[in-house]
């Protein structure tokens, strides 16, 4: 029974890190204020995210620097009890950083990106009712993305990026297990690992005043080898726990089509469809230094690739001036069964708003707010078998800096 409580408290990991609510869509506070839409258009430097082809199309060399705190708020009515409980309030800091320079008569652009497509903060506390499903998470996936970008024409821009991702966790588990002062034991997962990747994409300029944007985002495996295993168990038990860990983490491709349209020259109407491809995310195996409490584990998890879509409009309202609004609806990808404190995930839907001002020739900043309304999901967990109902609320203010020449 020992055994089986312990190895319980090593399944946890692999459900915190691949959902869409840690999938972090914040990477241009432009294209945040138009639910994240961006990549049937050339807006700024965020393009070196949203379409490498686009980069080409841009009128101007800049930088750009933006930051998106993130407020996750859930609560959990347990099976059976009137007691609603909440996370507490913690604010997770997902930023962004683009540079974009070439010859302004050239055919290519070089681009550098550095942003946060994964991440997420959970601290539900010590003592609610599904400790000993998680305590607390500390997630994050840094991506660093060099980029190339060619104009084949005045029409047509392709451009590629290589990938590198350095991600960490930091994850608490109570275990039922007391200790001699009457606490529970607990158990602690967390390292750091790295991977790599790529992003291309192609855009296009048509006849009939529409742009269109195809671009691929692959899957980076990140790998992490010697991660800290730390079980704070009864003395008895202590000296058999494992102490280092390794696995490898997938996270998703995502192939987007987007569409640009313009119905005067001071709107933009930007269309975005995603496809993340979550079914890459089957099970995760965890290799432990030793196995004389813990065996190693393989977790299913069995997910579905899932859709989003996203509708943005940004209005010139003066020249100094940009008004920004967008829409979006987001499928969850997490099946029936496997819903967890960690990703209290089910469908969303996203609203937003943005402001633009032009400070100087050169300089600009914008802001942009994105609410995401996370609907209400009861479930049972079929390996924790936590019961209840989880819904989460998202806000999310932002604020970024450009200078361009």
């Amino acid at each position: 029974m020992i055994r089986k409580l312990l190895l319980g408290a090593c399944l946890v990991v692999p459900s915190a890190v691949f959902a869409q609510g840690f999938q972090v869509n914040l990477q241009g506070q432009k294209q945040i204020g138009m639910a994240s839409a961006g990549t049937g258009v050339a807006m700024d430097e965020a393009a070196v995210f949203f379409n490498p082809g686009a980069v080409s199309m841009l009128q101007k060399n800049g930088f750009s620097l933006g930051d998106s705190p993130l407020l996750l708020k859930s609560s959990f009515l347990q099976t059976g009890s009137s007691k609603v409980e909440t996370n507490g309030n913690e604010v997770a800091p997902p930023f962004q950083g683009y540079a974009v320079w070439g010859p302004k008569s050239g055919k290519y652009k070089l681009g550098l990106g550095v942003y946060t497509p994964f991440g997420g903060l959970e601290n539900w506390g010590d003592n609610w009712s599904g400790k000993y499903s998680l305590i607390s998470l500390n997630l994050k996936a840094i991506y660093i993305q060099p980029t190339l970008s060619i104009k084949l024409s005045d029409r047509i821009g392709i451009g590629a990026g290589f990938v590198y991702n350095h991600g960490s966790v930091n994850l608490q588990r109570a275990v039922p297990i007391t200790k001699s002062n009457g606490e529970d034991s607990k158990a602690t997962l967390k390292g750091t690992g790295d991977g790599i990747g790529w992003n291309a994409g192609i855009y296009l300029k048509t006849e009939s005043n529409i742009t269109i944007g195809i671009s691929h985002r692959s899957k980076v495996v990140t790998k992490i080898t010697d991660g800290d295993a730390i079980f704070e168990l009864p003395a008895s038990l202590q000296g058999g726990a494992p102490t280092k860990f390794s696995s490898q983490l997938p996270l998703p491709a995502t192939t987007t089509l987007g569409f640009g349209f313009y119905p005067s020259q001071k709107t933009t109407v930007a269309f975005d469809v995603n496809w993340v491809h979550w079914s890459v995310y089957k099970n995760l195996a965890f290799d432990y230094n030793t196995n004389a409490v813990i065996p190693n584990t393989n977790s299913p998890r069995n997910y579905s690739d899932a859709a989003a879509i996203r509708l943005g409009i940004n209005h010139q309202a003066t020249p100094k001036v940009d008004l920004r609004t967008g829409v979006g609806y987001a499928f969850t990808p997490v099946k029936d069964g496997y819903v967890t404190p960690e990703t209290p995930d089910a469908d969303r839907l996203i609203l937003s708003a943005g402001l633009g001002y032009k400070m100087t020739p050169k300089f600009r900043f914008d802001a942009s707010f994105m609410y995401e309304g996370i609907k209400s999901r009861t479930q049972t967990n079929i390996e924790s078998n936590l019961s209840g109902t989880f819904k989460t609320n998202v806000y999310i203010p932002g604020l970024s800096i450009t200078y361009q020449w």
